[in-house]
């Protein structure tokens, strides 16, 4: 929506797993797109913020994981903050969502991809120098491949993964 409605036209690539698609969590209402509007980022409020210690910063498939870890872990204390729209980036948007949670709240950047791909290195550039506190990137290790290879140590990884981004 807001790439149809800019006034500039640039083409618009999304990539999504097929995993997503049937995804009832993540699946939008038909008002989301005709009487809603697309938001950047997409704050946690479904938490009491009083009760906030971490809160999480991710974007694409790995929030519904985080998502349904947390539940599992019957964790209150964390806020999952989507954001939507990588470029540009959204500060004041991601400014606005932070505000809603206590300020000594630990502040992490999650995602699949290896430290040294995905947003993160973005992230690391562009947004950190906007934060008046630290932001801790939770990111598979370094590497020069997306994936292992191995279905099982990506399944090892990815738990590992959720663990770190949900503890204490």
């Amino acid at each position: 929506r807001w790439q149809a409605l800019a006034g500039h036209h640039k083409p618009l690539i999304v990539f999504t797993p097929k995993s997503m698609l049937r995804n009832k969590a993540a699946a939008s209402t038909r008002e989301d797109f005709t009487t809603g509007q697309f938001n950047a980022v997409i704050a946690d409020k479904g938490v009491d913020t009083s009760k906030v210690k971490t809160v999480i910063l991710c974007s694409g498939k790995v929030t519904w994981d985080l998502v349904a870890k947390r539940e599992e872990l019957s964790r209150d204390d964390v806020a999952i903050v989507r954001v939507e729209r990588l470029f540009p980036l959204p500060v004041e948007e991601l400014k606005e969502a932070l505000a809603l949670y206590p300020d000594d709240a630990h502040l992490r950047w999650v995602q699949e991809e290896p430290e040294n791909q995905g947003a993160w290195p973005y992230m690391l550039l562009n947004l950190v120098k906007h934060l008046d506190r630290t932001l801790q990137a939770v990111t598979r290790p370094a590497s020069a491949s997306p994936a292992t290879g191995i279905h099982s140590y990506s399944e090892a990884e990815q738990a590992e993964l959720l663990n770190e981004a949900l503890r204490d």
